[in-house]
């Protein structure tokens, strides 16, 4: 009797498909059986690329005569430390009895490629192949996912994506590391000192290194600037506000030189002096040229995506990104979210037509059950597929992360950090179900002789979306960070008596003035990457947008992949290139990590260009789209490798680095050098 194997990608996720599958099959060594099917696993990848010397032993030393390394045909090899669940796998995949596969590995190009390596060193052959696609690990999902599975053949491209997405870090990796090291290896080891190192560079890794040094540069060079702003202080019913002074038309020091802005003096005595001019009639009074009402409404945001989440956690619980895709790949394994490398932050019209589901689920979650339920009663769940909240163009493999409301018993197991991070996409998810915030704008206009001052006031009327949005465990009530967070600019908060009063307000109103007064400010530096802001950047390719609705209209690639980011940022600080604040999660270089940076800067300067690495990211997925074929994606690799391997052959800057070494290493502190304990008698041998 022929049987189906079930492959997944890890041992966990095996156990959810024998679950749902009901097969009640013995557990065996690497694999579970029973009557009509198989379920196996690998152990994330059980299959890795070679390293050059098993091409040929030459490529073992470094030397500029083999490089640039580009091979006809890559060679492949299973990883030591698994070779055991390997042959397993092997061993199920070859079976006789075994005709139908199905792939259950992560649905996503990592997936893919985890997969069809096996696949290819098991020489798999006449058998039929199917690709399970699923969004989460509920029971009705897996079940959903086997028996809506497709000929693997559909994800060829996908997986041709896969294949060149690590041929392309291989190339660059083996060949840009190689030729910097010999070329500049020495400057590099000998102006730090200490034990030798190689030069690590990265498609990826590298582009990222130079945004954290520009950012660092940048602040470096700042000069503050004093600015010197009028003020007035109104008097309104027992109430007082601030108008703030801007040199409009009509103003005696419109477009004049010595405002630092319209709104600001360069010096403060050309402030002094206008207060002096507009002090001379008494009493000081100012009319009311102008006044504007209007209601305000604020939607919700859209829902998290992996790079969205990962800022979010960044900014609330101080983790890195790296922790916060561990702890919601354990919420996605525990049944608990729906995928999480997911690049997408709205929900595809087949799933909002089955939303209900997710959030009668959560009724029985006690920090949101309540705001459930609310949803529930609004019945605003049956019109999402008709909002921004849904579009099947905005996603590609996954839609965003929300709440399967399933699996609430695994809570508890879990860590207060983990707990609170699945409460944050919860409320993030019910927000969507929840009328937008409205507030009340007020905007005045006064005017001192022929000087004008501005007000604005914002106040919270209907906290709509706001009220379930904020978590339990946060400082601040709903209506507070609402007043937070949607104050923008120079408006401000005012109580209900002062709103009342403005409202009255009319133009020709004539008002008094308590006095005038300077306020000083200063400009402020560029702020440095933090690790959820360095993972936003990467996601828009370089651009620092952290305002949702313009990160949504950048259009291209970014650098990396949801799936990556987190472990490329890990890395630099693992090689120590960049460093990072565990309590405050900002990253700054390190001199080592600058000195790369000038290294490369120097040779190959295109692999610190933002655009170009999110250009590489775009080009895999035309042929992930079938747009291009992987041989015109091959050609340009290997023309780009073998063009910048010669730039650096030809290049000798080793004394034009030293300058750019010195002028970074002065905001660094110097590594002491360990002291060398002179020997009390002389060697029997010289030291190796």
């Amino acid at each position: 009797m022929s049987k189906a194997l079930y492959i997944a990608e890890k041992p966990s996720v095996a156990q959810e498909f024998a679950k749902a599958l009901k097969s009640g099959g013995q557990r065996r060594d690497g694999y579970m059986e029973s009557d009509t099917c198989v379920v196996t696993w690998c152990v994330g990848h059980l299959v890795t690329m070679s390293y050059p010397e098993k091409y040929d032993l030459k490529y073992k030393r470094w030397s500029l005569d083999t490089l640039p390394f580009l091979p006809r045909d890559f060679k492949y090899e299973v990883i030591p430390g698994v070779e055991k669940q390997f042959q397993i796998v092997k061993g199920l995949l070859n079976r006789p009895d075994i005709d139908t596969i199905y792939v259950c590995t992560d649905s996503g190009r990592e997936g893919e490629y985890i997969y069809r390596l096996v696949a290819q060193m098991a020489g798999v052959k006449n058998k039929t192949q199917k690709r399970v696609w699923i969004d989460s690990q509920t029971e009705e999902e897996i079940l959903r996912g086997i028996r809506e599975a497709k000929d693997i053949s559909e994800y060829d491209n996908l997986a041709a994506a896969a294949y060149l997405r690590a041929k392309e870090d291989y190339l660059m990796g083996i060949n840009f590391s190689r030729v910097l090291t010999l070329r500049y290896g020495n400057s590099v080891t000998n102006y730090l000192g200490g034990k030798y190192q190689a030069i690590s560079v990265g498609r990826v890794m590298t582009c990222v290194l130079g945004m954290v040094v520009r950012r660092e540069r940048e602040i470096r060079a700042f000069v503050k600037t004093p600015f010197y702003r009028v003020m007035s202080s109104i008097a309104l019913e027992g109430e007082s506000f601030e108008g703030e002074w801007r040199a409009v038309e009509g103003s005696r020091y419109f477009q004049s030189p010595v405002l630092y802005k319209e709104n600001g003096f360069k010096k403060k005595e050309d402030a002094e002096r206008l207060i002096q001019e507009l002090s001379m009639g008494q009493p000081l009074v100012c009319t009311v040229e102008k006044v504007e009402r209007k209601k305000e409404n604020k939607n919700p945001p859209l829902l998290f995506n992996l790079a969205e989440l990962q800022n979010v956690c960044s900014k609330l619980f101080k983790i890195s990104p790296d922790e916060t895709l561990s702890i919601v790949q354990d919420l996605y394994e525990k049944k608990l979210v729906t995928y999480p490398r997911t690049d997408a932050r709205v929900l595809s019209t087949a799933v909002a037509k089955e939303i209900y589901k997710n959030i009668s689920g959560l009724r029985s979650y006690p920090q949101a059950g309540e705001a459930a339920q609310g949803v529930l009663e609004l019945g605003t769940y049956k019109n999402i597929a008709k909002t921004r909240y849904t579009n099947d163009k905005q996603i590609t493999d996954h839609y965003a992360i929300i709440p399967t409301g399933q699996g609430l018993g695994a809570l508890k197991g879990l860590s207060l950090t983990a707990q609170r991070v699945y409460e944050t996409i919860v409320r993030r998810f019910l927000s969507i179900f929840y009328p937008p915030a409205v507030y009340q704008k007020v905007s005045l206009v006064t005017k001192i002789q022929n000087e004008s001052f501005f007000s604005s006031f914002k106040v919270l009327l209907s906290e709509g979306y706001l009220k379930i949005s904020t978590n339990s465990f946060a400082k601040k009530t709903a209506a507070d960070v609402g007043k937070a967070s949607e104050g923008e600019g120079e408006e401000v908060s005012c109580d209900e008596a002062l709103l009342a009063a403005l409202q009255k307000l009319k133009k020709g109103d004539i008002l008094n003035i308590n006095g005038l007064g300077i306020k000083e400010g200063e400009t402020s530096p560029p702020k440095r990457y933090n690790s959820g802001s360095m993972i936003l950047a990467m996601e828009n390719a370089g651009q620092l947008i952290e305002d949702e609705d313009l990160r949504s209209q950048i259009k291209g690639s970014g650098i990396g992949t949801s799936a990556t980011r987190a472990e490329i940022l890990k890395k630099l600080f693992n090689i120590k290139y960049l460093s990072l604040n565990k309590k405050t999660q900002v990253i700054t270089p390190t001199l080592q990590g600058e000195m790369i940076y000038d290294v490369v800067n120097c040779s190959i300067r295109q692999l610190l260009n933002p655009e170009l690495t999110a250009s590489w990211e775009k080009g895999l997925t035309y042929v992930a789209e079938g747009s291009i074929t992987e041989q015109e994606y091959m050609d340009k690799l290997e023309r780009f490798v073998r063009l910048r391997t010669k730039q650096v052959e030809d290049s000798s800057f080793q004394y034009a680095l030293r300058q750019f070494f010195d002028a970074a290493a002065q905001f660094y502190k110097k590594p002491e050098k360990p002291a060398v304990a002179k020997p009390t008698k002389k060697p029997d041998r010289k030291p190796e």
